[in-house]
């Protein structure tokens, strides 16, 4: 026979069968299956309206049933009869679970709208686009030739090869005044060669 688990002492006036839903959870907390079929009986029904109320999707609302149920027999131990009806402690598992589960999967929405902002971009001709990118690196390297050999040199190892005007110094066996007054002269030139600013 089911133990009914659905009322309180409270709900029923003091004469109900909660105390029969906490000897129920007792079973169930001492790992007996045939408790936990008899409670499941008695609280799936309404743990899936709740949970149905709030996530609004039959799938979700199967799934956080599911997961509710497992929490309960895992947890059995917790329940304090003196601090509520059987029923009244699961549907409030149900109900903290199913707002995980929204929040959880409006996240995901938002972090995936997110991610498709970032991720558009106006579409190019990327032909064009590499041809201009190859006509610029042609130009660079036209300019650069027109350096003296040492601001080239000073230039492309601060520039391309990521040194500090002190580690060009070092690797040019050159004051570091020498450097810095090299590679802005470079730069000046290569400025007026590629008509930047004007």
């Amino acid at each position: 026979m089911v133990e009914d688990v659905r009322t309180s002492p409270r709900e029923s006036g003091g004469t109900g069968t909660e105390p029969a839903g906490a000897s129920l959870m007792q079973r169930v907390a001492a790992g007996d299956e045939q408790a936990f079929a008899d409670l499941y009986d008695v609280v799936a029904g309404p743990v899936w309206g709740v949970v149905n109320r709030v996530v609004r999707n039959g799938t979700f609302a199967e799934e956080v049933t599911q997961e509710v149920l497992v929490e309960v027999w895992r947890t059995a131990a917790r329940f304090k009869p003196g601090k509520g009806s059987t029923l009244a402690w699961v549907l409030t598992i149900a109900h903290r679970r199913a707002v995980d589960r929204v929040r959880s999967h409006q996240a995901a929405l938002d972090r995936d709208d997110r991610a498709g902002r970032l991720d558009f971009r106006r579409p190019f001709d990327e032909v064009a686009e590499s041809t201009i990118t190859n006509l610029e690196q042609q130009r660079v390297r036209q300019c650069l030739s027109a350096l003296t050999d040492l601001q080239r040199e000073s230039v492309v190892l601060a520039y391309y090869n990521g040194y500090s005007y002190p580690e060009v110094a070092e690797v040019l066996k050159t004051a570091p005044g020498t450097v810095k007054t090299r590679i802005r002269d470079g730069l000046i030139r290569l400025r007026d060669c590629l008509g930047v600013g004007q």
